[in-house]
């Protein structure tokens, strides 16, 4: 009986992930926790079991995601080529975010309740950091970039997951190339813009003492 039981409860747990990452992917994590209950043909007393909240359930959907991301970064930084491995960034994490959209909408959230999220950012922006001061010194990324420009990238990729997924991973490499070709040194490149603070956003971490957001600063390059 407590084997049965067991089993059902994993069986209930893995269709609420299924049907999780089926909406979060196709609409992002707006979708509500009835509507993920309802997909995965569970009361709302089963799922709130497993997932006492939307961001517990949020973790665990993206918890691959999280750990394809952590590979992208740590293969690129290893490169000894720092442009090479620059640009291995810039197209994984593109291909990596427009095959899901709830996932560009989560690793993004400053929200306070997310912690996974904010810590996981801020972590791999460090590593962005060296690679890109890196490609810098190489003179092969343009002197002017900023650490904002990838948050930026990563921002206005988001609008590659509406088109067909036939055509995702084709749409994430061209607009990579352009990304990279924009961002290589060159002596016909022009001034930009002042640089938005995206990655002061992007790093707000929540402070374990006081509740409140703490932001690292240093990150911006």
């Amino acid at each position: 009986m407590t084997h049965n039981l067991r089993a059902d409860a994993l069986e209930n747990r893995e269709r609420i992930l299924d049907a999780a990452r089926a909406l979060f992917s196709e609409r992002g994590i707006e979708a509500s926790m009835r509507e993920v209950a309802r997909c995965a043909e569970v009361g709302p007393a089963t799922l709130y079991r497993r997932f006492p909240t939307k961001q517990a359930l949020i973790d665990d959907v993206f918890a691959d995601e999280l750990r394809a991301c952590r590979q992208i970064v740590a293969v690129g930084c290893a490169d000894p080529d720092p442009w090479r491995g620059f640009s291995s960034v810039i197209e994984g994490l593109s291909v990596l975010n427009v095959q899901n959209r709830g996932f560009v909408d989560a690793f993004m959230s400053a929200k306070p309740e997310a912690p996974v999220f904010a810590h996981h950012r801020a972590a791999l922006l460090r590593e962005l950091r060296v690679l890109a001061s890196r490609a810098k010194r190489a003179g092969q990324l343009r002197h002017d970039f900023a650490l904002d420009d990838l948050v930026l990238i990563l921002l206005a990729g988001r609008g590659l997951s509406s088109t067909r997924p036939g055509t995702r991973t084709a749409a994430a490499r061209r607009f990579a190339a352009l990304a990279l070709d924009a961002f290589r040194e060159n002596a016909a490149n022009g001034t930009l813009p002042r640089k938005p603070p995206l990655v002061e956003e992007a790093v707000r971490i929540p402070d374990e003492r006081s509740g409140v957001q703490a932001v690292e600063a240093q990150m911006v390059c």
